[in-house]
């Protein structure tokens, strides 16, 4: 029997926080199972919720305070602070999708301003050491707003500072670093991102992320013009040796990876920084069945999506991995080379966006529902390998049953 069941989903965009993710596939569980023994692990990816995650789970706390957000209006946010001099401060509070209203969802004027200030702020509680989490963005400023927040001077042909937003940039002339804040020299900064997300190139930000953030064909290629300009401008004028261009995680947020790099910030791959303070692998290797979940599983999801990441781990212990999800989309069968042995979508039947975003909850319970009935149905069928094509059952053993 399943007697022991690890719930381990990424939230659903503009739906469910992860936390809320996690209790309705665990409602799901319980309308099968009963008995079972549920684990809780909602997973963050260093987009929403994350402070409040690593908060919970170092027994730090959150700070609430008002900044600007991404189209330029104070909006009320927070960072965490772990400890007295570690603090955590998520971007997508202050920059991400969700406060970008969809009339005003133009990512060439999009600020990350707000990160910036957030910085600052830690800064100012005294923190020496602080986590970025990218994910989850509205914007494609390369980070010039953060950069603007912390002192940074951007300067056009004439010597104006440039208004904020992505599209601006295809007027930098130079960056004056002089007024940046001088406490930055003695801070660890640390960015917890995607690595594969890259500022330029053909699978740049612009090209690869701009279009769901409300970017037409013109605007995708304004704005990959002006990421370029940005990362050569920043090389030159902060004397940066890293690579900005193509760097591993240089396009994280909207391209935040990039600007941040610059000032010195270390981009690290997300999950070795994020997951292990949940002691997931511990908790993966414990389990009978791992249920994980995000709002779409296609071709995307292996390139350092959790349920890509969980099944991973999961598969180092030979525990069987359910992925489910509020959209099936173009290439999905490819989670299967990451671990998932097994996907649904959740919508019952065709709905509108609006009725499947209100929804979410109720829509996950249900599908968690099905897909733990089939999977019991399929553990009592009688195994008959006569019925099963040689290429797949040669040179390997039947993978036991979940009992």
């Amino acid at each position: 029997m399943l007697t022991r069941i690890a719930v381990a989903p990424s939230g659903f965009k503009e739906s469910l926080s992860a936390p809320d993710a996690a209790k309705a596939i665990a409602e799901g569980v319980r309308r099968v199972v009963p008995d079972a023994d549920v684990d809780l692990i909602p997973l963050v990816d260093g987009g929403e919720g994350t402070a409040a995650a690593l908060a919970a789970a170092r027994g730090g706390r959150l700070v609430s305070l008002p900044a600007t957000g991404p189209v330029g209006e104070p909006v009320g946010t927070h960072f965490a602070l772990l400890d007295a001099h570690t603090a955590v401060v998520e971007m997508a509070a202050v920059a991400g999708l969700s406060l970008v209203p969809r009339g005003l969802r133009d990512p060439g004027a999009t600020t990350t301003y707000g990160v910036g200030e957030l910085i600052r702020a830690a800064l100012d509680a005294g923190a020496r050491r602080i986590l970025v989490g990218c994910g989850d963005s509205g914007t494609s400023d390369g980070g010039a707003g953060a950069l603007q927040a912390l002192g940074a001077r951007l300067l056009d042909a004439n010597g104006w500072e440039l208004p904020p937003g992505g599209a601006a940039l295809n007027r930098l002339h130079r960056i004056d670093p002089s007024h940046l804040d001088p406490r930055l020299h003695e801070t660890e900064l640390l960015v917890a991102c995607n690595p594969f997300n890259v500022l330029c190139g053909e699978r740049g930000v612009a090209r690869v992320f701009g279009p769901q953030k409300g970017a037409t064909p013109a605007q995708v290629e304004e704005l990959s013009a002006a990421l370029e300009r940005w990362a050569d401008i920043l090389t030159r004028d902060l004397d940066v040796r890293t690579d900005l261009h193509r760097g591993p995680g240089t396009g994280a947020s909207g391209g935040l990876g990039a600007g941040l790099a610059a000032l010195g910030a270390r981009l690290l791959p997300r999950f070795d920084v994020l997951l292990d303070h949940l002691d997931l692998d511990t908790r993966l290797a414990r389990a009978d069945l791992v249920v994980t979940a995000e709002g779409a599983l296609d071709h995307q999801t292996p390139l350092g999506k959790i349920p890509a990441e969980v099944a991973r781990r999961a598969k180092r212990f030979g525990r069987p991995v359910l992925a489910l999800a509020g959209t099936i989309g173009e290439g999905a069968h490819q989670v299967r080379s990451s671990g998932v042995d097994a996907y649904s979508s959740i919508l019952p039947a065709p709905v509108t966006l609006h009725e499947a975003l209100g929804r979410g909850g109720e829509f996950l319970t249900d599908a968690t529902e099905r897909a733990l009935r089939m999977i019991l149905l399929g553990a009592r069928l009688p195994y008959r390998p006569d019925l099963v094509p040689q290429a797949e059952v040669s040179g390997t053993q039947r993978p036991s049953s979940v009992r």
